[in-house]
């Protein structure tokens, strides 16, 4: 059973295909997939001018832990960059997110990907993603319709809403 993916608070088909290195693979022998791939950042870090020679849509996947510094010179190539939440209680990839839209203006897609549960889903929308591979099982239609109005409104700034609602109701 593959991830479901949400897209503009509705189902969407994936074309996307992600790259993950199996065992005795490393990022300079891995075999780079034709299409539309999601490489890790390792990958990226290690062959990027290959993979821009031969990919005319190129996906990231960052780790929570990955020095996504690294990339930000390179984010006009990537047309997708997912971000992994190994645990879904695990926040640095907010942080990640937030940083990449606000900071480094990345207007591509930002998909949250990994252990995602449709509790997160608003949150997520909060600091900059606009993609969603749910967790496997996990009922995406219930999703759509309840995770995205859990509050009829905000208090804080955030990527979502640049003005807190002081600011909003004066």
């Amino acid at each position: 059973m593959m991830a479901q993916l949400i897209k503009k608070q509705t189902l969407a088909a994936d074309p996307w295909q992600s790259l993950t290195l199996a065992e005795g693979e490393t990022p300079e022998t891995v075999a780079l997939p034709a299409g539309d791939v999601i490489f890790p950042l390792a990958v990226w870090l290690a062959r990027k001018n290959e993979i821009v020679s031969c990919h005319k849509r190129i996906g990231l996947l960052l780790e929570a832990d990955d020095p996504f510094e690294q990339v930000i010179d390179d984010l006009q190539y990537f047309i997708v960059i997912a971000v992994n939440f190994r645990k879904f209680v695990d926040g640095r990839g907010y942080s990640v997110a937030s940083l990449l839209r606000q900071r480094h203006a990345y207007a591509g897609e930002l998909r949250a990907v990994g252990d995602i549960l449709h509790d997160q889903l608003f949150y997520l929308k909060r600091v900059g993603f606009d993609a969603y591979a749910l967790k496997d099982g996990k009922n995406a239609a219930y999703a759509i319709e309840n995770a995205f109005s859990t509050f009829s409104d905000v208090y804080q700034a955030s990527t979502d809403q640049p003005e807190p609602i002081f600011r909003r109701t004066a």
